[in-house]
């Protein structure tokens, strides 16, 4: 797991759950995409081996997450949204070089790099419902452990394919950048 240079703040904790709806739409739009990206991974490069049997695995995880988000959701008389740009993403993935070599470490480092901030906050959630005596708080607690293993899958796929320096250097510029976004954004009730 990666080490990530900001902490989410305890402002953004409080954001969810007290819109924690409008989080569960948002969450449950993110694993949806999680499990996207790994499919576009698999059709970006169908020549990498280790990529496409991690991504199928991946994107089959993160197809169950949505829809134990979307019982949640159902359970609560939620509808589901259209999806919305996730601003957190877009300026990471803006952050992706040209060049093929350059493009696919970058994907897999920023994919990474998400899955860990998806670990710290669902571990944040986790905690603040284990707090309240809820029980979804286990729900996020697995997530959370799920979300670190993902990351690990990223980051190792980047070091199968490229040497570990070049790994290291980059990851830790991803993270840099990651942690100034984090600090621009609005605090919202979403997961990024």
């Amino acid at each position: 797991m990666v080490a990530l240079h900001a902490s989410t703040s305890e402002r953004w904790l409080e954001a969810v759950l007290d819109d924690f709806d409008t989080f569960l739409l948002d969450h449950a739009a993110c694993e949806r995409k999680a499990s996207a990206n790994a499919i576009s991974l698999v059709t970006h490069y169908p020549d990498r081996k280790q990529l496409v049997g991690a991504m199928i695995e991946l994107a089959r995880e993160e197809l169950e997450h949505f829809q134990q988000v979307y019982q949640i959701i159902a359970k609560r008389g939620l509808i589901l949204t259209a999806d919305r740009r996730d601003p957190y993403v877009r300026k990471l993935r803006a952050q992706v070089r040209t060049g093929r070599a350059e493009y696919f470490l970058d994907r897999l480092l920023i994919a990474g790099i998400a899955e860990a901030r998806g670990c710290e906050r669902f571990g944040l959630i986790a905690g603040a419902q284990e707090n309240a005596g809820l029980e979804i708080a286990s729900f996020y607690r697995a997530l959370s452990r799920s979300e670190a293993r993902h990351c690990d899958v990223f980051v190792d796929l980047a070091r199968a394919y490229y040497d570990a320096p070049s790994v290291s250097t980059r990851l830790e510029e991803l993270l840099e950048h990651e942690s100034r976004i984090l600090c621009e954004l609005p605090i919202a009730p979403a997961l990024h």
